[in-house]
């Protein structure tokens, strides 16, 4: 029997020049956002956070069993902990773990493995994909294409957040398997797939030169 369908009724068509607009204005918006490595503890309340979650979980998924977990962090005292087991990580990493070229393409960042913004910033997103799962939540099935459903999420999270006002930051110290302990999450099924580091900007934030050189459209994209 095939799936019912409903009408879409909540499309919005807009005259052209008005399109072009929105589209300029958008790019616009998204030039705005930065990583940032200075937060401000300055609160954020809960429901902001929320919302943005909500608009991440709208995203597009392979068979649409939203392959994602989100674990919203505000607790002092578990910040703490995800700061010290990261920091942990990334002293290794910056001490000889990682390859020369690596750590020569990060220099310009001025990245180090002083991680004091996980604790600072007022909120920290644990995002996690699922192998298993299912549009309900009793469901027990294989998802599909978890690693660019959960991308897509994550990107519209980033998106959120920015658009909301709050200042971001991506973090994947390797390996995050002590996310999954931290965070009381099921780690046979479930893998930490980032950290999103959210907040206000603190008052002397800085973005390295490095960071603001984007690609061109002639670079990114072909026409054919």
């Amino acid at each position: 029997m095939t799936e019912q369908h409903v009408p879409l009724t909540d499309f919005i068509e807009y005259p052209p020049e008005q399109m072009l607009a929105r589209a300029a204005q958008h790019l616009a918006d998204l030039r705005r956002r930065h990583s940032i490595r200075k937060f401000s503890s300055r609160p954020v309340a809960r429901e902001l956070i929320e919302q943005c979650i909500l608009a991440a979980g709208s995203a597009p998924s392979g068979a649409n069993h939203q392959p994602w977990h989100f674990v919203a962090i505000h607790s002092p005292e578990v910040k703490q902990h995800i700061r010290i087991e990261a920091e942990a990580l990334e002293q290794g990493f910056y001490a000889g773990r990682a390859p020369e070229e690596w750590l020569d393409a990060l220099k310009p960042l001025g990245t180090d493995a002083n991680k004091a913004y996980l604790e600072t910033a007022p909120w920290l997103i644990a995002v996690f994909s699922k192998k298993r799962g299912g549009i309900e939540e009793q469901d027990d099935k294989n998802n599909y294409y978890v690693h660019e459903s959960v991308g897509l999420a994550t990107g519209f999270l980033l998106q959120a957040l920015h658009h909301a006002g709050l200042g971001t930051l991506t973090h994947t110290p390797k390996p995050m398997s002590f996310l999954s302990k931290i965070c009381g999450r099921d780690s046979d099924n479930e893998r930490p797939y980032m950290l999103i580091v959210t907040g206000y900007p603190a008052e002397d934030a800085t973005v390295p030169q490095h960071a603001l050189k984007k690609k061109t459209l002639q670079q990114i994209c072909s026409f054919l």
